[in-house]
């Protein structure tokens, strides 16, 4: 007997509109320690069905079906019945560690809670059994990291807290909600690493929910592909990949960027002419001491950054969560002030113009941010969006002007003049993010930085917003700056590349000569660890994880930063600092690059 049963689940939700099937006749089981993958595009249902399961659907929903775990019907609980069984027979890892964990408890503390209520431990009792799991998913000093709160952890401790709460009653069925789209590529290998070891400590079956094929690909048993709220194809992994059937899995697929693949559709700028520099740049923090009246300690989040961009390149920058990506954006942007170098936009000085010459020159350089919902104003129209910047730099255009070239702008970017009137909540995620182009683009400028323009977008919306961009710099010359953690996309779109990490460059060249021959470790390991789209390779390769956490940029190593978690260093790396230096066709910051 399967261990989870789902017999034509239903899902719908009732709104002003009228009702609204999220889930349609779904079925499918699932053995004891197997994995089960469900992926499609965002609304298609996935996590709806998931958290039927768990009962934690809103007041107009309604359900119908069966869920049966172990012969019980999910279903037809009670919420105290289902009390008893969420947390010890079935439990979730949700996709944001940070708001599924309390902030006013301790790590100590609210894991303690579950031991307590459902295991029937004594306090003592229950710490302890705290600090077993804990370890069991690697966190160092355990000790003192029950103690500490959510913000105090980086994003890959906190996921390991949800995963050690969840599997603290070894339940039979562990639900994980896209567990790691929000974390860096490294840290999502030892998070996949990490579970499933403990799948084979524990038994524990697996539902996984992503849109990520190449985690599914390393991970997955089985695959189950939805769409509009429906099952279109259920196969093992291996013929799955191998053969899809269904037309809406086979696009799905043809949609993953992949790390061999190069984009030969990328225009190669021919125009020298310097567009952007950086020389020098750092940008430093004062962070208030814990102590009473201690002295501030100085946080250089940019140490000494060097680039430069011509007409028409685009520079990928790539590095783990607190390297300096988004403050590099935000810095030669001069949207917050450097504390040294400078920055240079066809040949003048960001840090020397007057308060009104900046203004006039923020018209050439503009940004595109990571969540395109909450770039853009709730209250105005596409059409009075787009016609803002025209509002603050050409205020002397008639508004038929305004609206005229605002719709020849949304054409540009694949939408439709008559979309204008509607509300940025009518539209989709990858709609959202062609309006936030469109609204750069309003200003005709040379420069567009785009900070993780597609990590909140499926990979079919991934691929036609990267595909937009590619095609929008060759009309009109663009120089793109495009800062990503996903390395497969940063291929498909950059001419070189850039890697960070804690505030400085560590390697930077060519694309093509980054992928086939990384020189620095960090740039292998960062490689290594990005998922394979193939069951085949992925599971035979296993997930290449970083040892350790990224050091604190208040007190970084004194000499490699990279050297706590180096599997080369030698003892000159934790002394002497290695300069950026030239090293064949890359520029490599390593002592032991040849």
């Amino acid at each position: 007997m399967p261990l989870l049963e789902l017999k034509s689940l239903n899902v719908s939700f009732a709104g002003r509109d009228g009702i609204t099937r999220a889930v349609k006749d779904l079925s499918y089981t699932l053995k004891t320690s197997e994995t089960l993958g469900i992926v499609g595009e965002s609304g298609s249902g996935k996590t709806q069905s998931v958290m039927s399961l768990m009962g934690l659907l809103p007041h107009n929903a309604t359900v119908s079906g069966k869920a049966m775990l172990n012969g019980t019907d999910l279903l037809a609980l009670s919420q105290s019945e289902l009390n008893r069984v969420r947390g010890k027979d079935i439990a979730m890892v949700f996709q944001d560690p940070m708001t599924s964990l309390n902030p006013h408890l301790t790590v100590g503390a609210q894991m303690s809670l579950v031991a307590r209520r459902h295991l029937g431990k004594s306090k003592r009792d229950a710490l302890a059994e705290c600090r077993l799991m804990l370890e069991a998913v690697r966190i160092p000093e355990v000790a003192k990291r029950m103690t500490q709160y959510p913000h105090e952890l980086s994003g890959g401790m906190r996921q390991r807290v949800m995963i050690a709460t969840a599997l603290l009653c070894k339940p039979k069925l562990l639900i994980a909600d896209e567990p790691t789209t929000a974390l860096d590529v490294t840290v999502q290998a030892q998070i996949l690493e990490l579970m499933c070891e403990l799948q084979t400590d524990f038994a524990t079956a697996i539902l996984l929910i992503t849109h990520d094929m190449g985690v599914v690909a390393g991970t997955c048993d089985r695959v189950l592909v939805m769409s509009k709220g429906e099952c279109v194809e259920e196969n093992f992994v291996e013929p799955l990949f191998a053969t899809p059937q269904h037309p809406y899995t086979r696009a799905l697929l043809a949609a993953v960027p992949r790390l061999n693949e190069v984009n030969t559709e990328l225009n190669q700028p021919t125009d020298t002419a310097q567009r952007l520099e950086a020389r020098g740049l750092e940008v430093t923090y004062s962070v208030d001491s814990k102590r009473f009246l201690a002295a501030a300690h100085q946080l250089k989040a940019l140490r000494g950054v060097d680039l430069n961009l011509i007409a028409g390149e685009t520079l990928g920058v790539v590095g783990e969560s607190g390297c300096g990506k988004s403050t590099l954006a935000r810095a030669v942007l001069n949207l917050i002030p450097s504390s040294a170098g400078d920055v240079l936009l066809m040949g003048e000085s960001l840090q020397k113009l007057t308060t009104k010459q900046l203004r006039a020159m923020r018209s050439d350089m503009q940004i595109i941010f990571q969540d395109p919902l909450a770039s853009l104003n709730p209250r105005m129209t596409i059409a009075d969006i787009l016609c803002e910047p025209l509002d603050t730099y050409h205020p002397n255009l008639s508004r038929a002007e305004k609206l005229r070239r605002a719709s020849i702008m949304i054409e540009k970017v694949g939408l439709s003049p008559e979309q204008l009137t509607r509300y940025p909540h009518e539209f989709s995620g990858g709609q959202c993010q062609r309006i936030g182009i469109a609204r750069a683009l309003m200003f005709e400028p040379k420069l567009i930085v785009c900070d993780e323009p597609v990590s909140a977008l499926d990979v079919s919306v991934q691929a036609k917003v990267v595909q937009l961009l590619i095609e929008l710099q060759k009309e009109l010359n663009l120089s793109l700056v495009f800062i990503a953690h996903d390395l497969a996309v940063v291929r498909q779109i950059s001419h070189r590349v850039m890697v960070m990490y804690l505030g400085k460059v560590v390697e930077l060249a060519d694309r093509d000569e980054i992928y086939s021959s990384p020189r620095h470790p960090y740039t292998r390991a960062l490689i290594s660890a990005v998922p394979i789209p193939d069951p085949k390779i992925q599971q035979s390769l296993g997930f290449a994880a970083i040892s350790g956490d990224l050091p604190s940029p208040l007190h970084p190593p004194a000499g490699c930063a990279f050297c706590t978690r180096c599997p080369l260093a030698e003892p000159r790396c934790a002394n002497e600092e290695p300069p950026l230096r030239a090293v064949g066709r890359s520029m490599v910051a390593c002592h032991l690059a040849d």
